[in-house]
């Protein structure tokens, strides 16, 4: 990863970089769009919503979701948010994402059991996790297929699967690119399948492979490891980029990352319902 001194170097960079992905999104559609299949190699993805550049949002993994924040997208988990406060989400005006792991094992979820041993892998550092062998499709693909229909069902418009870069990690496992790639795209697939958007979880050598199949991103410290420019091509794309610095001031980020058009705010890991989002002043 890039060290904190190559930011200088990546801000000059900036103006051009934006340029050169503002040029290639004229020739994609750089609203929101719920209308209108689009397409990943020859197989037709069903209608989904697709933010656009900007959109504003609030990511809250931890506490009782607060629907005081104002935002234009609330990314919340999975498991424990109960449907009426999707429903309140969406009477509010606002779109609803579904934070579930599909790469990494959690000792606490009530499907934990349901995994067999070995597709279960090395600690990925944070407590209870651990990855999983993302070659075992056959193995995993009726489990992470279950935790979509949990989305679906309790009325989520997109998921964000976590996890999606462990060929990059020490798992136990001998993944390669070429496995995380074939994975990311079963997971798109499946929540396509289901009418969920989905975003591509950091990952961001992978961005011009994946960028057809996710319909926005989600990048963490992409400022701090000089990697915020690999996820210009969704914003070429007319495709949100949702991005968060965990424990820095907005004012050491926010005026790069805003002329990229990301949408960008300041976290603690907690991941409660602080934040400091570079859209409001």
């Amino acid at each position: 990863m890039a060290a904190d001194d190559n930011q200088q170097v990546t801000r000059c960079c900036l103006s051009s970089l934006l340029t050169a992905a503002l040029l290639l999104g004229a020739c994609c559609c750089t609203g929101e769009s719920d209308s209108g299949p689009s397409t990943t190699g020859s197989a037709a993805i069903p209608s989904v919503w697709t933010p656009a550049p900007g959109t504003t949002w609030q990511w809250q993994l931890t506490g009782t979701v607060d629907l005081t924040v104002e935002a234009e997208v609330f990314d919340v988990d999975g498991f424990d948010t109960d449907p009426s406060v999707v429903e309140r989400i969406h009477a509010a005006g606002a779109k609803a994402i579904c934070y579930v792991s599909v790469g990494a094992w959690e000792d606490w979820r009530p499907d934990a059991a349901d995994f067999p041993a070995s597709v279960i892998g090395e600690a990925n550092g944070w407590p209870g996790e651990r990855w999983f062998d993302i070659r075992r499709i056959d193995v995993l693909r009726p489990l992470i297929e279950a935790r979509l229909d949990l989305c679906h069902d309790k009325g989520f418009d997109a998921v964000e699967p976590d996890n999606v870069d462990g060929f990059q990690n020490d798992t136990g496992f001998p993944l390669t690119a070429a496995d995380q790639l074939a994975f990311n795209r079963f997971v798109a697939e499946a929540a396509h399948a289901r009418g969920l958007s989905v975003g591509l979880k950091n990952d961001p050598e992978q961005v011009p492979d994946l960028v057809a199949d996710f319909d926005w991103a989600l990048t963490e410290q992409c400022h701090r490891y000089g990697e915020c420019e690999a996820f210009l091509p969704f914003i070429a794309a007319g495709k949100a980029v949702f991005h968060v610095e965990y424990e820095v001031p907005p004012s050491e980020f926010c005026e790069a990352t805003t002329a990229l058009a990301f949408s960008s705010m300041a976290k603690s890991h907690d991941l409660d319902a602080s934040r400091q989002p570079c859209w409001e002043p």
